[in-house]
């Protein structure tokens, strides 16, 4: 069944003046969260998702919410990696911490303006063309390798500035300095902007990059275009808090991205699946659908979605405490250079104690 028209808009809205109200604590009250307030927001964010899960369920039926938590958790994990970028591009730029919420508030509504055409273009096109899975689920298996096995260093890619960013450092002169969390300051009665613009295009083309995933991604899990996106808003809402709360701890989840690449090849495969199902390609099986092409369940793709995020946070967790256990320890430490160099183990010993008297 479809949604009634009258509780999408009541739902847009409200959705829209909460993002109104949480950008609006920014602006009067700049400041870096406490682990308990950031803890306190990304809770009140679930349970608001939770929430909106049970009165979709409510108004239309378990598949729906079913569809929406699936999709909710998909781009909850892309935004979660999404935040190992935002942490490379604060350090990269100094940007102080104390406006740092500003920042991702900014980054957060160009996703969403992003995400937004993105979805009202992906729907138009799926309406038409039932082929465009086989191209999505292509896309995020290709996506998927990338992710699990990226090539170079990926610092290393985020350090090099994108080419926007270049081109507004030429075009535009810029200060020296941050004048707190403005964009615009005045240096020797001269209007220049402040690094913060560069700040943002580089956000804005970050944000950019990783709608070419999410959405395909999201498609996958349902096409109604209301779902995929107040899936999306309520995977971006908590992310400011959840950028605090995690902070040094992104470091730690090693693992988090073959977590991540396993759900997009999922998904992917889920895609051309459904593709072969719905198939009207005249080369491929004459132009008929392929019957014997299953059609994955939702709540197949949550239990996958749940399972996978959740093996690789643990096996991260694991991996960090072994290691920070490895660096107490001089000779297991030892015993880990010399197992990954292949040379004997050895740990510097202390002088021994003079013995003349």
């Amino acid at each position: 069944m479809d949604l009634p028209v009258p509780f999408q808009i009541v739902a847009l809205v409200v959705l829209v003046l909460v993002l109104i109200a949480d950008l609006l604590i920014i602006v009067k009250r700049p400041h870096i969260p406490s682990p308990k307030e950031s803890t306190l927001w990304v809770l009140f964010y679930v349970g608001l998702a939770l929430a909106f899960a049970g009165i979709l369920w409510a108004v239309a039926d378990v598949e729906h919410a079913g569809q929406f938590v699936a999709g909710w958790l998909t781009e909850y994990s892309l935004s979660i990696d999404n935040l190992f970028v935002f942490v490379l591009i604060m350090s990269q730029f100094s940007v102080p911490r104390r406006y740092q919420q500003k920042v991702l508030m900014v980054g957060i509504i160009i996703a969403l303006v992003l995400r937004g055409l993105f979805i009202l273009a992906g729907a138009a096109i799926i309406e038409q063309f039932s082929w465009v899975f086989y191209i999505f689920g292509a896309f995020l298996i290709y996506t998927a390798i990338k992710q699990a096995f990226p090539g170079g260093d990926h610092d290393d890619d985020v350090k090099r500035e994108s080419f926007l960013v270049r081109i507004v450092r030429r075009t535009v002169d810029i200060s020296e300095e941050y004048d707190g969390p403005k964009v615009r300051t005045v240096v020797n009665g001269k209007r220049m902007f402040t690094p913060m613009i560069i700040v943002f295009v580089a956000i804005g083309v970050t944000d950019l990059l990783f709608a070419l995933d999410s959405i395909p991604a999201i498609f996958g899990i349902t096409q109604d275009p209301f779902l995929v996106f107040t899936a999306n808003i309520f995977a971006l809402m908590g992310l400011r808090q959840l950028y605090f709360l995690l902070g040094d701890l992104l470091d730690r989840l090693k693992y988090l991205h073959y977590g991540i690449a396993f759900i997009l090849a999922f998904i992917g495969v889920k895609l051309v699946l459904h593709a072969m199902h719905e198939n009207e390609l005249f080369f491929i099986n004459g132009g008929e659908h392929i019957e014997w092409a299953p059609e994955i369940s939702t709540w197949v793709s949550l239990g996958v979605i749940i399972a996978s995020m959740a093996v690789a946070t643990v096996a991260s967790l694991i991996a960090a405490r072994r290691e920070g256990a490895t660096a107490q320890d001089p000779d297991a430490a030892a015993a880990a250079v010399a197992d990954e160099q292949g040379t004997p183990a050895t740990v510097e010993q202390p002088p021994a104690p003079d013995d003349r008297s």
